[in-house]
């Protein structure tokens, strides 16, 4: 299954969020916009993550959408170790979800509803703010590697990058 559903190419988000124990979040390839009207956004989560429980109990999230050169970013939430936000410059939105600097663009939501599909959780989100802040080119996932380079010559993921692995 990875090996065919890695021929689509796919955008590479972090999902944030935060409780009382502080800030939280994981990368993230299956986001979409779902409806205008009323404005909503899934994407889905591996439900035995860390991150994700936790931003679900707290009701809010934002999706960063990554830039491509944001690729030390991408390692940080892609990966089950280490501490995500240490030495990372972001803001607390209004909303109370962590925002990261130099994204695309970032959707400010609130988990509407939860529906499990197997080893995840299809998390559907209303709407509350959108930010569009880059001009810049998205960090894409192709055939296992980030960008629309051939195999052998894109840049290779994190160990622990990988499409179905447990993130979140």
């Amino acid at each position: 299954m990875r090996a065919v559903m890695g021929r689509f190419a796919t955008g590479v988000t972090v999902v944030t969020g935060a409780d009382g124990d502080g800030p939280v979040g994981f990368a993230c390839q299956s986001f979409a916009s779902v409806s205008l009207d009323p404005p909503l956004v899934l994407f889905c989560a591996d439900h035995r993550g860390r991150a994700w429980p936790r931003i679900r109990a707290a009701g809010r999230f934002c999706v960063n959408v990554l830039a491509e050169h944001q690729g030390d970013v991408c390692a940080r939430f892609g990966s089950g170790r280490g501490l995500k936000y240490e030495g990372l410059e972001w803001d607390v939105s209004r909303w109370g979800t962590p925002s990261l600097r130099e994204v695309l663009m970032r959707v400010h939501a609130q988990v509407e509803t939860v529906h499990t599909a197997g080893d995840h959780d299809v998390v559907i989100g209303r709407v509350l703010e959108l930010e569009a802040d880059g001009d810049g080119r998205p960090m894409l996932f192709y055939r296992g590697r980030f960008g629309l380079d051939e195999p052998d010559a894109g840049t290779l993921p994190p160990p622990s990058w990988g499409w179905g692995d447990h993130w979140g």
